[in-house]
């Protein structure tokens, strides 16, 4: 029998014995528990944390131009 072939062999064995097996249970227990905690994290994606990081930064420069021009006007003699 060739490498490849005993090896997909194997893990066609294994991921049957799995299958029938109370690790099957228990993967899937564990799958549902871990997805309870996420929700209950509140977690966001990756591209939802960006959206939010940039907004933040053109807010950020936003106020920071507005303080910039309210030193500017204070400055001035009036």
């Amino acid at each position: 029998m060739e490498r490849q072939a005993f090896v997909q062999d194997v893990q066609q064995r294994i991921a049957e014995l799995i299958r029938s097996s109370p690790a099957a249970d228990l993967e899937r227990n564990v799958k549902a528990m871990l997805a309870q905690t996420f929700q209950r994290m509140d977690l966001v994606t990756r591209e939802e944390f960006e959206v939010q990081l940039e907004t933040i930064t053109r807010l950020r420069r936003r106020v920071e131009a507005l303080e910039a021009r309210l030193a500017g006007e204070a400055e001035r003699p009036g």
